[in-house]
């Protein structure tokens, strides 16, 4: 009996005891995953092809362990234009071990008990309305919202890709983690940094922001000749 279904962005044939290695996952190593989005299925006798998916069919691994795969170099260069830029790629994988195939399932039934008790909380507090008849006193607070307008004008975003090594897919996520100006970035960990652009994207994760920080500081301090001469340096912001 084998399977194809969506791991982590990618289509994989699968059968039970098979080792597969998918992008970065979240999940700890030794623990379980569930993937759900089987789109076809073959038990020997039968095949049975979703739209897109099949319906209660999942496939259920293990996390082995985590690492990255072989280094890919990737070279640029312009002709006649004195460019070329050399940089080396590790995609982070993850190795999983398919345990079993479910074609129809008490996936169903999980999810049942886990709704459940969400609409439950949900019929107590709608008694709470009453707490309405306090909106009415609140027009008095909203009068004093102009105060809150003066921080909108501080809240201006930095270029963040003029840092090496960020582009404009990294930029975004770290302007959406609240790290948008060069100041914040300067005092945020390499650590927290790759957490969020992993969280963010796999094909992220590849990326190496150690020497982000100290970049982002020579910008605040508007220390650009500085930032150049560093940047020089580096290969991809490494």
């Amino acid at each position: 009996m084998y399977a194809i279904v969506e791991m982590a962005g990618q289509q994989f044939k699968v059968a039970k005891d098979q080792k597969v290695y998918v992008h970065r996952l979240q999940t700890q190593e030794g623990k379980k995953v569930i993937f759900d989005q089987v789109l076809l299925l073959d038990d020997g006798k039968n095949i049975t092809i979703g739209a897109p998916a099949i319906n209660g069919a999942a496939v259920e691994a293990k996390v082995v362990k985590h690492l990255k795969g072989d280094k890919v170099i990737v070279f640029k260069k312009k002709r006649r234009k004195g460019y070329q830029k050399k940089n080396g790629h590790r995609q982070a994988l993850t190795e999983i071990l398919v345990e079993s195939i479910i074609a129809s399932g008490a996936k169903k039934e999980v999810v049942a008990k886990v709704e459940k008790p969400k609409a439950a909380p949900l019929k107590e507090e709608k008694p709470k309305v009453a707490s309405k008849p306090e909106a009415a006193t609140k027009p008095a607070v909203k009068k004093t919202a102009p105060a809150k307008k003066a921080p909108v004008k501080a809240a201006k975003a930095d270029d963040l890709k003029k840092i090496e090594g960020i582009g404009p897919k990294a930029a975004e996520a770290l302007a959406n983690a609240g790290l948008e100006s060069f100041a914040k970035l300067a005092k945020a960990k390499p650590e927290k940094i790759k957490e969020i652009l992993t969280e963010a994207s796999s094909r992220m994760a590849h990326l190496e922001p150690t020497t982000w920080p100290e970049q982002a500081q020579l910008a605040a301090d508007g220390k650009w000749d500085d930032l150049k001469k560093l940047q020089d340096k580096l290969n991809g912001g490494k």
